[in-house]
């Protein structure tokens, strides 16, 4: 069995994507997508998959996986990576697990537990609760469960309304759930980090956003609506995949609520937030090796390089 499996993380937008197809080239290996948002089908433009030709040159798993209507959790990502990874170290590959979905690769490393079940009334209610009071459950969440009000963003109402949720279903903080039943995955993992200088990483975020509209995104919005739509039996619950930076922008430009420009805009400026965030999760990640490739673009150099620095730190015993 491998001793040691790898990670190559880092914000969007950052080329972990063509660094990664180099990596896989020189290890003979498959890569398996740590992208939260790259599972669901149909979503290609908005979520920057990796090409037809990467794919063809390289195996990807876990990309397009799901209906675009349909909820996935991050315990059902677990359980399904789990079977691939060792599938692939049964064929004697080492697997190469690249994205930045913090949360995936923390329940991969440290372990996630699932919770109770989605309950739409009370999250209805508690979202009521919200609209008439904004900031109110984030003050009940402090009462609660401080400990977990302290690594949620006030605004991240998605994590304080699950955070209640568990409280409610279970009489038990969330703080007390993950103590209890988080278990990471069987293998260790070295994980490498992908980073630029902050000011370069917004102008590529800022050129990608123009190139994907470039490429059809509008259209690829449009398509994914008439989907659910038509396959979504309750449009009143929030839909996962309608949350990803660009569908739920251009959704409101298609719905004449904002213009094509302040779509744009928006989804520029959100994004170069999300990047912001993933900087700030993977400061507070463990034992990352660094790789700063400020205005380097030869992305198989990056590559060598990786390996060559990693190699002495790996072990994969078959």
């Amino acid at each position: 069995m491998a001793k040691t499996l790898l990670i190559l993380l880092g914000p969007t937008a950052v080329g972990k994507t063509e660094i990664s197809i180099y990596l896989a080239k020189l290890l003979q290996t498959d890569i398996i997508s740590a992208d939260s948002m790259q599972i669901y089908k149909y979503m290609d433009i908005g979520t920057a998959k990796p090409s037809s030709q990467q794919r063809k040159e390289i195996i990807h798993h876990m990309i397009d996986i799901v209906e675009p209507w349909e909820y996935f959790s991050t315990g059902d990502y677990i359980e399904r990576v789990k079977k691939v990874i060792e599938k692939l170290i049964f064929s004697k590959k080492i697997p190469l697990i690249v994205g930045g979905t913090g949360l995936y690769l923390r329940a991969m490393t440290e372990g996630i537990f699932e919770g109770a079940n989605a309950d739409w009334n009370l999250r209805n209610e508690l979202m009521e609760k919200e609209n008439e009071n904004p900031g109110y459950l984030y003050k009940l969440l402090k009462n609660l469960d401080p400990k977990a009000a302290s690594k949620i963003n006030p605004k991240d109402l998605r994590r304080i309304i699950r955070a209640l949720e568990v409280f409610y279903k279970e009489n038990m903080s969330i703080s007390e759930m993950r103590k209890k039943f988080t278990k990471p995955l069987p293998w260790e993992f070295l994980k490498v980090g992908i980073t630029r200088d902050r000011k370069e990483l917004y102008k590529r975020i800022e050129k990608r956003v123009d190139l994907m509209k470039e490429l059809g995104l509008i259209e690829e919005v449009r398509e994914i609506l008439t989907l659910i739509k038509k396959n979504c039996h309750d449009m009143s619950r929030p839909i996962p995949s309608l949350q990803a930076i660009g569908y739920k922008e251009l959704a409101a430009y298609l719905a004449d609520l904002i213009s094509i420009d302040e779509a744009i805009r928006l989804i520029k400026k959100r994004t170069k937030m999300y990047a912001k965030r993933q900087f700030t999760w993977f400061k507070r990640e463990r034992d990352i090796l660094w790789f700063d490739i400020t205005g380097r673009e030869d992305y198989e150099e990056i590559a060598r390089e990786i390996l060559k620095e990693i190699m002495p730190k790996i072990s994969f015993n078959f």
